[in-house]
Formats: structure tokens, sequence, C-alpha cells
């Protein structure tokens, strides 16, 4: 596997952010045996994503982008800084002027729209799905370009394997935060899960992005990897996070914190 991702990055993209993309779908396929979701379970969930994605700037991102730097003969903090700066800008300008609702609060951001509030929430979504995966695609291209370098290639290729698993495992409750509240305001299962399954599309034209990105432009991989990584912890401060503490159950969203940064941790050390 090893030499089949070295030779073909953009297709180890695409693989990792099809499964990503697959169990965004699984998720949102809970709206077909449920029509609600117990508020603790769903801020658990919540949790959970924010813990992932916290854990995954980092040890999959940031500190590669460190290392890569530093082999580069570049002064190891200024892409990791400039990249992670401009990843939180991107993304809050186009948190500015898209129109979105927020999962919970059901407060509405962006340029003022008299789109459906189901649009709204599937692209509040799919806000959340670019950097993803962007992360994702950044990261295979990444393992590729460490192939003939001082880098560990098999480091780098566990580690963008356990990225993709790990983003996978928080897409998992993104999926049904569309499709459940979508079912439960009287929206059919099928189209419920239609559009929540649909969030998640966006991840693989992403990741094929980030790997192309990443390879035909190493020497500015360092920022591209902290791009994404300030990219995904914007998500976690602006969305996840707020959003999971808004009920009475903020500690069960902690301890999914907790546990999400864990299992990201355990994941990217034991692969990577």
């Amino acid at each position: 596997m090893t030499e089949w991702i070295y030779q073909n990055p953009i297709l180890a993209a695409l693989a990792g952010t099809m499964f990503t993309y697959a169990v965004t779908a699984l998720g949102a396929a809970l709206v077909f045996p449920f029509k609600n979701v117990s508020k603790k379970l769903f801020n658990g969930m919540l949790g959970f994503s924010a813990g992932v994605m916290i854990a995954a700037s980092f040890w999959s991102l940031l500190a590669p982008g460190i290392d890569l730097s530093e082999e580069l003969g570049i002064i190891p903090w200024v892409p990791a800084v400039i990249g992670f700066l401009g990843g939180g800008l991107f993304l809050l300008v186009v948190d500015r002027y898209l129109p979105h609702i927020h999962i919970i609060s059901k407060h509405e951001e962006g340029i003022k729209s008299s789109w459906h509030r189901s649009v709204l929430l599937v692209l509040a979504i799919t806000l959340h799905n670019i950097p993803e995966g962007l992360a994702v695609g950044v990261a295979f291209g990444y393992a590729a370009t460490a192939f003939g370098s001082s880098i560990e290639a098999s480091a780098a290729i566990g580690g963008a394997i356990a990225l993709a698993i790990g983003i996978g495992l928080q897409n998992f409750p993104e999926g049904a935060a569309v499709s459940v509240p979508l079912r439960r305001e009287g929206m059919s299962r099928t189209k419920a899960f239609m559009i929540g399954q649909f969030s998640g599309m966006v991840e693989p034209i992403a990741g094929v992005v980030g790997a192309v990105l990443a390879i035909s432009m190493r020497n500015s991989l360092p920022y591209a990897l902290s791009f994404a990584a300030g990219a995904m912890i914007y998500v976690v401060i602006e969305e996840l996070i707020p959003e999971s503490q808004m009920m009475e159950t903020t500690k069960i969203a902690t301890i999914g914190a907790m546990i999400g940064f864990a299992v990201m941790m355990s994941l990217d050390v034991a692969l990577g």
C-alpha cells in the first residue's frame, strides 16, 4: 500500500476523502431509524468532532509542516504561523460572506439571503468540510513528497491514513446534524438523507485539489499544511465548541472532546 500511495497520491487522496464522505452519508442515514437524537448524544458527538479536529491540526498537519520546514532550510515557525493564520483568515472571510445557518442556535450568518433554511444548513456543513477535505489531500500529497527525503515516508503515509480515519469518524455526527433536524421539521426521510449526505460531497473535490497543490509546490507545502490546520481550528472555535456548549449537558461535550482528541492522537502516533 505504501508504494501505491507514493505512486498515486492524488488517487489516494480521492480514496481517503471518499471514505470521509461515506461516513458523512452514514451519519445522515440515522434519519431512517430515528426522527430525533438526544441532546446528550448530540452534544457528545459535537465535542468528539472538536477533539478530533484539534488533535489532527497539530499531530497530522502542524508538526509535519514544522519538520518539513527544517528540512527545506526554512525558519520552522514562519510557515507555521503564516499558514495557520492564513487558514483562519480564509474561513473568516468565507464565513463573513457565505450565507449559512448554525446547527443548533439557528443563527444566520453571511450575506442576507432568501434561501431556504435547509440550504443554509447544508452550506454551513459544506463550509466545514472544505478544510477537512483539503487537509486529507495535503497530507497524502506530503506523504508522496516524503520519498527520497530524510523524512520517513512510511510515517508520513501512516499519518495521512490516520488523518483520513479521524476526519471520517468526526464526519458521522456532521451528517446526522443536517439530516435529523430536517426530518424533525417534517421533511421526508429520503430527502433529509439526500441533503445530509450532499454536504460531504465537497470533501473529495477539496482533497484532490489539496493533493495536487502539495505535489506541485513542495517548497510551499509547510504553508499548506499549516493553512489546513488553521482552517480546521477556526471551525472548532467558531462552530463546534460554541454549539456543543449551548445546552445543559456541557460536561458531556467536554468529555467527548477529550475522547476525540485521545482517539485522533492515538491513531496518528500508532500509524504515523
